[in-house]
């Protein structure tokens, strides 16, 4: 952007300043601002179909607060898109759009507030992701982590060449395809995170966290782990136990809470997604804390608001590339 460059993604993360904010769920926004989102391609199929649309739900949460946005190619595949009818090259132009979409949000929140830090984190989903059929909350598809590895490895050199200030290794449900991301990260040059699902403690594949996260503890691609797309309640415990396992920065952006009921097709329960745990989850050692799933820009503003209560704003916009 236009601004000077400041420090990188990774040495904010390891400064002694404020936890980054990561955005909200972006389907969930998509969808609050009318986008049906229905099919296989989830948030990806508006890449194609109306990218001013993913722009305005990255500027959304820019405007609330956050520093950091999270791509739509969550559900990004060579394969995913195949099953579609969208060859290769289209799909890598899609993935890299992810990016220049974010990018373009970016430059539209600096231009109305100058000096801001703003980042880009490029997603890239489970494997169960692709399957479009919930499996990404269960994990252990019966590949192997060679599998694994070849399935992921494609779509994050096409990310990575787009030059995203991190990649999101997000909603992981299984220890073994952490191993697998972690391996297809190697020499991308771009720093990662890796994020679980978990659920009663452990990985929805039924892990120990402790096992889990130990796969990124000597990875040096892998600047961050954590926990998202789960409860609220879970993220204390998952924190510290990432922190203490890998001594590296820990990303925390649970669930609003609420339980997905699929025979109704509706969301139950009471949301318990709030601002007032960020003091928990930093005293566990959260570095980049948001929401995912339910959770929209009016709940990012508020955790935004008790990160810098004061609206002190740190670093310099990073330049786009």
């Amino acid at each position: 952007m236009i601004s000077a460059p400041g420090p990188s993604f990774s040495e904010v993360l390891t400064s002694s300043g404020p936890p980054l904010v990561l955005d909200g769920g972006l389907a969930h926004q998509l969808e609050t601002t009318g986008h049906q989102l229905g099919g296989a391609l989830w948030s990806a199929q508006l890449l194609g179909d109306d990218p001013e649309a993913v722009v305005a739900a990255h500027q959304a949460y820019f405007e609330a607060g956050a520093g950091t946005v999270i791509t739509a190619s969550y559900q990004a595949s060579f394969e995913g898109f195949a099953r579609r009818g969208i060859g290769p090259d289209r799909a890598a132009a899609l993935l890299v759009r992810s990016v220049e979409l974010a990018r373009e949000a970016a430059r539209r929140a600096e231009a109305r507030t100058p000096g801001r830090a703003l980042w880009v984190a490029a997603s890239a989903g489970p494997y169960g992701a692709m399957l479009a059929d919930g499996s990404e909350y269960r994990g252990q598809y019966g590949l192997s982590v060679r599998e694994l590895e070849r399935f992921h490895r494609p779509r994050l050199e096409v990310l990575a060449a787009a030059r995203p200030d991190a990649l999101a290794l997000e909603t992981v449900p299984d220890a073994d395809e952490g191993r697998a991301l972690v391996r297809a990260v190697r020499g991308l040059g771009v720093p990662a995170w890796l994020s679980y699902s978990v659920e009663g403690g452990r990985t929805r594949a039924g892990q120990p966290l402790e096992e889990a996260f130990a796969v990124a503890a000597d990875a040096e691609e892998i600047v961050a782990v954590g926990v998202n797309c789960c409860r609220p309640e879970e993220v204390a415990r998952a924190v510290s136990v990432a922190a203490r396992v890998t001594g590296k920065p820990v990303v925390a952006y649970p669930n609003s809470g609420e339980r997905w009921d699929a025979g109704a097709g509706a969301w139950r329960g009471p949301a318990t997604f709030s601002a007032d745990r960020l003091a928990q989850w930093r005293r566990a050692g959260a570095r980049l804390v948001g929401g995912c799933c339910r959770v929209g820009p009016e709940q990012i503003a508020a955790l935004a608001r008790e990160v810098r209560p004061s609206g002190v704003r740190a670093g310099r916009t990073r330049p786009a590339h």
